[in-house]
Order: structure tokens, then sequence, then C-alpha cells
């Protein structure tokens, strides 16, 4: 089964996060298939493929927990 989900990156102090199709039993670090944009949890910015995502969603891939809160909350800005 394929999920999307977060993958964290940057330095100590200053996390941001790449979005990416992964298979559920491999590491999203190193093991993800496709890297579908990134997430800055400082600032709060989700930069989406948003017709790449949508498209994995509704053929077979599924959003991790997290993500599909964070998603959640920014589109109700």
């Amino acid at each position: 089964m394929l999920k999307i989900r977060l993958s964290r990156a940057g330095r100590k102090w200053m996390p941001f996060f790449k979005i990416v199709l992964t298979e559920h039993q491999k590491a999203a670090k190193h093991g993800f298939i496709e890297v579908l944009w990134s997430y800055n949890p400082l600032t709060k910015q989700v930069d989406l493929k948003k017709e790449e995502m949508d498209k994995y969603i509704s053929n077979w891939a599924q959003l991790s927990e997290s993500l599909s809160k964070i998603l959640a909350r920014n589109s109700s800005k």
C-alpha cells in the first residue's frame, strides 16, 4: 500500500518537510518514490503539486494522519 507522508529535512531548529509518496513499510527519508513538494512548519506554508497528489489519492494512495491534518488546516484558510 502506498502512503503520502512527511519526510523531515532541514537542520536543527530550522526544520522543513518533504511530502513524499512511499511504500508504507519503507522509511520516508530514503525509500520514497516521488517528492510531491514541501511543507515549512515555521511559516505554515504548504507547496503542493496538487494535480499529481489528487491523482495518487484517487487511484490508490492514502494520506498519513499528520499530513491530512495539515492539509485540512491549510484548506480552511
